[in-house]
């Protein structure tokens, strides 16, 4: 057999950055909701957008493979909304409060999470040299939190919406984990059932939203938003990581997460004109020098 034979198609690597590009541009579009219309509200309205693009594409699919994934809608129910709305509500709301740079940096930590996750969930084995990884993906973390002053983290002084970003990841995390016991279903039915179930509970949170008071109709900007965000980061960027994983694998396909905090400092910084400090620098590099540590010498 040919190297050739074995070499992975190129198409699924510009799938794979075209995927990470997106959910990149998704905290650019956060940011850029602020005063466009409420984050909760956005949250249902993305929701509600992955649906009716599912219910006219993957409708056949999901008719085909209803008995599966009605025996274990509990545990896709559950995995939607921690994962799907919990997420994009808590990831909304921090938009209120910090930069879009800080949003990609510290989603950067949730190979870590996983990592750790898996370690509590299953006793995964975690190698000495992986500590290491984490703990220097974690100071990372911690310069982003305390805006390049460790010292504030004793004093907790932090940006809420960096807390509620943190908080958004280890949601995020739990799901990750939790996929190792999937549903055998196909990719497109089981994130129909996901985003499904992001919809439906996205209802009360907007609900709440608007008993107290927090409401805001989007502007003619904030739908133009939601149609970014439902077709590229939600819709188009899933489907590209699914056909790209039945490529590679999801070993390789899960390399190129790392990109995401990348390429959200970027168009942080080339889109919205946000600063870019030395420690946001310096953090990128821990999270993503400690995630390649630890992925190096993972089993």
């Amino acid at each position: 057999m040919s190297d050739s034979s074995l070499r992975p198609p190129a198409n699924a690597y510009l799938l794979l950055v075209m995927a990470t590009l997106c959910w990149g541009a998704n905290a650019v579009a956060a940011r850029m909701s602020v005063g466009e219309l409420s984050p909760m509200l956005l949250t249902l309205l993305r929701w509600a957008g992955v649906f009716l693009l599912l219910v006219i594409f993957a409708r056949g699919r999901v008719v085909s493979e209803w008995p599966i994934l009605k025996q274990h809608w509990v545990k896709v129910f559950a995995m939607g909304a921690l994962g799907f709305s919990g997420f994009n509500t808590l990831m909304y709301v921090a938009a209120q409060h910090t930069q879009a740079v800080n949003i990609g940096i510290l989603q950067g930590a949730i190979p870590i999470f996983v990592l750790l996750g898996a370690f509590a969930a299953y006793r995964t084995p975690v190698r000495g040299v992986q500590t290491i990884g984490v703990a220097i993906t974690m100071i990372g973390v911690a310069l982003v939190a305390s805006k390049g002053d460790i010292g504030r983290l004793a004093t907790l002084e932090l940006n809420r919406g960096d807390v509620l970003i943190i908080a958004a990841c280890l949601l995020y995390a739990g799901y990750t984990v939790s996929l190792r016991q999937r549903p055998p279903l196909s990719g497109m039915a089981m994130f129909a059932g996901l985003a499904t179930a992001a919809f439906l509970t996205s209802l009360p949170i907007a609900g709440y939203e608007y008993l107290a008071g927090d409401f805001q109709a989007p502007t003619a900007k904030g739908w133009a938003i939601v149609a970014f965000v439902v077709v590229f980061p939600s819709f188009l960027a899933q489907i590209s990581f699914l056909l790209a994983v039945d490529q590679v694998g999801p070993g390789r396909a899960g390399v190129f997460v790392n990109l995401v905090p990348i390429f959200a400092a970027v168009l942080s910084v080339g889109i919205l004109g946000e600063a870019f400090h030395l420690y946001h620098a310096l953090a990128l590099a821990l999270v993503l020098g400690g995630i390649a540590i630890a992925e190096r010498f993972k089993r």
